[in-house]
């Protein structure tokens, strides 16, 4: 083997033979301090110590580097790894890594399994330590003179008001994370770069050891680094793959929103140090914090907890496409229609048809199924789930109430309002077979009479296919708020 020297924005490696020495560079960086002799050598027995929980074989020992008129340099001494087998050469040539990400996240998953049970994961985790390294990063950038906003101009300030809005609505969500064991002593810093696939196996290497407190993360955290990194590879897909079967393989019932929360915060751990290497005068770095920042709001956006409010007079559609939305989107369905009958101790397909306002509709009931209904959904959304919510919200009292329950738990409130002609709609109740509704063409003329207005909903009409109507109710779900208050009409 050649001969080579690899560098990083903390450590030189140089390749030789069948070896790689790895030495830290003398920099204060703020979030690691290698500047004394006494401090790298420090780094280095601890960074054996942590990887040969991972790669034992790799990890070969401590020597040391002569350098002229200078003491020498410890050195981490590790097997040398073969450069046509590194998981990023190998995502970027398109060669198939399928079965590698596979085994890898179920080693991944096992490693993290035997991570102990330390009270002092206790302590580094949960919202406010995630919190507080979101806002190290964020104020470290902007001490170099926010880099990111030459090329993505407001960029930073986007990116600080999605995470805040983000945690403060989901602490309970991430305290129960700690108390269901899911917090680790991981990797911390799982690139594909530091990813080998040899035919015995995937080797990770390189993990973080500077910082202790940075590694003791949620275990999805941990995992998500290398999801993002196959993503801003160009292979997206993959890295939704390995996320998947590192679930699976865990059992992980985290929501969706916190995946791509912790793919949006490793981006930008990586944006971060990309900005760093620029100030070190890497010109390229610019570009690549730029395009990491791009992921890191990309998920904000994605993982923003949602309510979704799905309304329209009986017969227009709603039930329909608010079981759409909750399939396209993989968001938790509610529908008043069952929760009512679920409240009167009915199952949901016994009919309960009654006049307008009697039986199991009068003011009384109705008003207690709304309660229910938010009742449920906030406790979904604390922890991290967006929910639909299909109900006639005819009543503004109601939406008001919805609206309320959004602002609290730091949810996108999203109203839509399903419509279709009178004719279609009783057509559509004429030809229904039986089910939670019970409402019927008298039903829908009384409560037509009575519906109150609804200007902040967007009208989603529903005489075409399934298909049209799930695609425009999709585009207005994932719009900012300003956008949907912008093409919100009611014929």
């Amino acid at each position: 083997m050649d001969a080579a020297i690899r560098e990083t924005h903390a450590a030189v490696v140089v390749l030789m033979g069948d070896r790689a020495y790895k030495i830290k560079k003398p920099v204060d960086l703020g979030f690691l301090d290698f500047s004394t002799r006494e401090r790298r050598e420090a780094a280095c027995v601890r960074e054996l110590e942590l990887n040969r929980r991972m790669a034992p074989d790799v990890y070969l020992g401590l020597g040391h580097l002569d350098q002229p008129d200078r003491p020498p340099e410890t050195a981490v001494v590790m097997r040398r790894m073969p450069e046509d087998r590194r998981l990023s050469d190998l995502v970027t040539r398109g060669a198939p890594v399928g079965g590698a990400l596979r085994e890898l996240a179920r080693d991944l998953a096992a490693f993290h399994t035997r991570s102990a049970a330390d009270p002092l994961l206790r302590r580094e985790a949960g919202r406010d330590a995630l919190r507080r390294r979101w806002r190290d990063s964020i104020a470290q950038v902007r001490e170099l003179g926010n880099p990111l906003d030459a090329g993505s101009p407001g960029a930073l300030d986007q990116l600080t008001q999605l995470v805040e809005r983000f945690l403060v609505g989901r602490e309970e969500l991430l305290e129960q994370r700690i108390a269901d064991g899911y917090v680790v002593d991981g990797h911390g810093d799982l690139q594909a770069d530091d990813v080998f696939c040899l035919p015995d196996g995937p080797r990770a290497l390189d993990c973080l050891e500077f910082d202790d407190a940075l590694r003791h993360v949620d275990q999805l955290d941990d995992a998500a680094f290398l999801a993002m990194d196959l993503e801003h590879l160009g292979a997206e897909q993959l890295g939704r793959d390995f996320l998947a079967s590192y679930v699976e393989f865990t059992g992980d019932p985290a929501p969706d929103s916190l995946r791509h929360h912790y793919i949006a915060y490793r981006a930008f751990v990586r944006a971060k140090v990309a900005c760093l290497r620029a100030a070190q005068g890497d010109a390229e770095s610019v570009g690549s914090a730029d395009a990491f920042t791009t992921i890191a709001l990309r998920h904000l956006r994605l993982g923003s907890v949602r309510l979704v409010l799905v309304g329209g007079l009986p017969g227009t559609g709603k039930s329909t496409l608010a079981g759409l939305l909750a399939d396209e989107h993989g968001y938790v369905l509610l529908s008043s229609d069952r929760v009512r009958k679920e409240l009167a101790g009915m199952t949901p397909d016994s009919p309960a048809a009654a006049a307008y306002g009697k039986g199991l509709y009068t003011p009384a009931r109705t008003t207690a199924t709304y309660a229910e209904l938010l009742r449920r959904a906030g406790l979904l959304l604390a922890r991290g789930e967006s929910v639909v919510l299909d109900a006639s919200w005819t009543d503004e009292q109601h939406r008001v109430a919805a609206g309320e329950l959004a602002g609290t738990a730091c949810a996108d409130l999203v109203e839509l309002r399903c419509y279709a002609p009178a004719a279609t709609a009783a057509a559509r109740m004429r030809a229904r077979r039986a089910g939670p509704s019970d409402a019927d063409e008298v039903i829908a003329a009384r409560l037509a009479e009575r519906e109150h207005g609804w200007p902040s909903a967007t009208v989603v009409e529903t005489t075409g296919s399934r298909e049209q109507s799930l695609a425009e109710a999709s585009l207005v779900l994932c719009a900012p708020a300003p956008i949907r208050a912008a093409v919100s009409q009611v014929p």
